[in-house]
């Protein structure tokens, strides 16, 4: 088998290297790279050396630890004589102590014996206390002298003079207490009998009604519609002496300006 060795022959017989600077960078930058990773590889060694050397010595301390408690190496204690007294005088505290509750738990059943018997011994006297004796019943004959309603004959004199002075004191205290008035105001609504009505003589002839017992107070004209006008007039009256009937008649018989006479408001005072 031939190969052509054309496209080859040109290059075999050309003496200039002319990429050689660019190989060389890049074989130095392989070398470099070599060194640091082996450099990198120890340093991690190293690291995870000290690491180890660490928890060895953490190790360490807590087996001393360990052994200074019991007492000995290898975990087997060498003196347990310590270990044994402490636990001996702890066997002991707790024997005392339930000692002592033996004692307080017999004390108080005793305190307990002696309440009930207490209690009980109180309460029997009283459940068994005589009862008291009743009286003798007397005879009728002694009944038929006591009079327990007593006579008119033989009140006591002082004592009715005390009860007649009270009496006749509070008639006067209650004689001086003024009676209670009642009293109501109203509002009348007095109605002419067109707009040419006169309404300041229809309220003059008003005011001249007079009683005791009757009080004339503010009054006013309202319009009711067409022109005319209502006399809307406030009065106060006591109730024992005046009434509504007597006010509407005495304001109905001025025929001449009144038409009527309503009520607008009655409130008790």
């Amino acid at each position: 088998m031939l190969y052509d060795f054309r496209m080859a022959n040109p290059m075999m017989q050309d003496s200039v290297w002319t990429k050689q600077q660019k190989y060389e960078e890049a074989e130095a930058l392989y070398q470099q790279d070599n060194k640091g990773g082996k450099s990198g590889g120890s340093t991690i060694k190293n690291e995870i050396a000290e690491a180890r050397q660490q928890i060895q010595k953490v190790l360490n301390s807590h087996k001393g630890n360990c052994i200074q408690i019991f007492g000995g190496s290898g975990g087997a204690p060498a003196d347990n004589s310590q270990v044994m007294n402490r636990v001996s005088s702890l066997e002991k505290e707790n024997r005392d102590l339930k000692k002592v509750v033996e004692d307080m738990k017999s004390l108080v059943q005793k305190l307990e014996n002696r309440v009930t018997k207490l209690e009980g011994g109180s309460s029997a006297p009283a459940a068994q206390a005589p009862a008291p004796k009743k009286p003798a019943p007397a005879d009728d004959d002694d009944d038929d002298d006591i009079d327990l309603f007593g006579s008119d004959d033989e009140v006591d004199e002082e004592a009715e003079k005390i009860r007649q002075e009270r009496l006749a004191a509070y008639e006067a205290k209650k004689s001086k207490k003024p009676a209670l008035i009642a009293k109501s105001s109203l509002l009348l609504d007095v109605k002419p009998w067109d707009d040419e009505t006169d309404m300041k003589k229809m309220e003059q002839e008003v005011r001249k009604i007079t009683a005791d017992g009757l009080l004339w107070g503010q009054a006013k004209l309202v319009p009711i519609g067409y022109g005319i006008k209502k006399l809307q007039i406030n009065c106060v009256i006591e109730d024992d002496k005046i009434s509504t009937d007597f006010l509407e008649e005495e304001i109905t018989a001025i025929e001449d300006l009144v038409q009527s006479m309503d009520i607008a408001a009655f409130n008790k005072i």
